[in-house]
């Protein structure tokens, strides 16, 4: 019989994941059971009924979650989901609007006001743009997933009922939308709405150049009573999530895994700008990425303190040993 502990993770059925989702890549000391789901629907079920021992979950839920006390989990420094966000920002097509400065005192429309892609592109609108967040009218499309409130100044409502914010857009009630997918206008091919970064891919190299900053969208969290009894757990997770991520970066280097026609030119395109392995799990890789996530959940209103990286994560996890470590 296995002594292994038995856990149950929920994580998103990406390459870099689908080494712990179909087994090739173990645990050490842990029978897993990998379960997959579209991120909305995981991080609801970890909120609302804690579901899971091991959870893919979104950055800016935990944080404001980890602020209040409210969450019996901790995160190791694994990031399994990062976008960048400029290619996300979309105006109505008759606004007049050429450049970010321009949408202060307009109108933006959001999924949620605690969205992680809306929380990341709000703070590069104001750091790297200049944008007053304060003199923006927000308006979101669904109820947060957490209540908050916002700092004194932020004005936000949500959208009147029976309306969202994608036709809103389109009708000019609003001059433009954050989204954390492509919105159903744009891949329909409504010209009444186009991006503010015409060229956004170059945009976000640009950005990525002067911050050296890839967004990270979700982290990895950990029922905290499992890492009270096993001690060694975060780690051999952190090493787990490594050896899954390497596996995938190892099956890329074979171009008949993606039926692409240019993928290895894609991937060369990847290195070059980004370097080989653009998805660090530690903490001192991402300190640049995760100071500024801490910075903006502050300014936003997400926490009511500015937390400092070490903070987010069990400080077992962070000891990075230079071996695999058993249980």
């Amino acid at each position: 019989m296995s002594e292994n502990v038995r856990l149950t993770l929920a994580c998103g059925d990406y390459d870099i994941n689908l080494g712990l989702v179909n087994g090739a890549i173990g645990v050490a000391g842990v029978d897993l059971v990998a379960l997959t789901m579209p991120s909305p629907e995981r991080h609801w079920r970890l909120i609302r009924h804690q579901e899971f021992d091991v959870c893919e979950f979104s950055m800016a839920s935990y944080m404001l979650l980890r602020d209040r006390g409210e969450l019996p989990y901790v995160a190791i420094p694994a990031f399994p989901h990062r976008r960048f966000r400029h290619s996300y920002l979309f105006v109505n097509a008759s606004a007049g609007i050429t450049e970010p400065k321009q949408l202060e005192g307009k109108r933006i429309g959001l999924r949620t006001w605690q969205t992680t892609a809306g929380f990341w592109m709000r703070g590069i609108l104001e750091d790297a743009y200049g944008l007053d967040l304060k003199s923006v009218e927000w308006f979101t499309q669904d109820e947060e997933d957490i209540p908050l409130e916002l700092p004194q100044g932020y004005r936000l409502q949500r959208v009147p009922e029976g309306n969202d914010v994608d036709r809103m857009l389109l009708e000019g009630e609003l001059t433009a939308l954050i989204y954390p997918e492509l919105p159903p206008s744009w891949r329909n091919g409504d010209p009444r709405i186009k991006r503010l970064f015409p060229d956004a891919k170059a945009e976000e190299q640009r950005y990525f150049e002067r911050t050296g900053l890839f967004p990270i969208m979700h982290t990895v969290v950990v029922r905290e009573e499992l890492l009270r009894q096993y001690p060694w757990l975060s780690m051999n997770l952190v090493q787990a999530f490594r050896r899954s991520k390497d596996l995938a970066w190892e099956r890329m280097e074979d171009p008949r895994r993606v039926s692409l026609a240019w993928f290895r030119e894609a991937l060369e395109e990847q290195r070059e700008a980004l370097g080989r392995d653009p998805w660090p799990y530690d903490l001192e890789n991402n300190r640049a990425a995760l100071e500024a996530i801490c910075r903006y959940a502050y300014r936003q209103g997400l926490t009511r303190r500015q937390f400092t990286p070490e903070e987010l994560f069990d400080p077992a996890s962070l000891d990075d040993p230079p071996k695999y470590v058993g249980a």
